[in-house]
């Protein structure tokens, strides 16, 4: 059986490579996804299809330079793995480069559940804008 840490870091692997298939492919079919903030993006989406939608809609917003690295090792406690990330941005006249914890659930070799944590929300609420 994959542990929570390798699904996580295979996960953050294509991640930073944007390997967007492979990042999928951790996803349980029905992963529910909780996005901070109040943006076009905030809430909980649920299901792989609807959470591929919402990292596709950064990617147009962004203009395909949304990128987001780990800036310290990966935690674990059980089913849960943090991960202290670092993102930027950019589009037409703005950037983005934030802070935060993305905390993921592992169940069965599949992350079934995801938090988002943000250091400034209201910096993402203003680059990623309403819907």
């Amino acid at each position: 059986m994959t542990t929570p840490l390798a699904v996580v870091t295979t996960y953050f692997d294509a991640l930073e490579a944007g390997d967007l298939a492979t990042v999928a492919d951790q996803f349980a079919d029905d992963v529910v996804w909780h996005q901070p903030g109040d943006n076009q993006f905030s809430g909980v989406h649920r299901g792989s299809d609807a959470v591929g939608a919402m990292l596709g809609g950064m990617m147009a917003v962004s203009e395909g330079t949304f990128s987001l690295k780990r800036n310290a090792p990966l935690l674990v406690n059980g089913e849960l793995v943090a991960a202290s990330v670092r993102w930027t941005a950019k589009r037409s006249g703005a950037e983005m480069d934030g802070t935060g914890v993305d905390l993921m659930r592992v169940v069965d070799g599949e992350v079934v559940e995801v938090w988002l944590f943000t250091a400034d929300p209201a910096q993402e609420d203003t680059f990623w804008g309403r819907s």
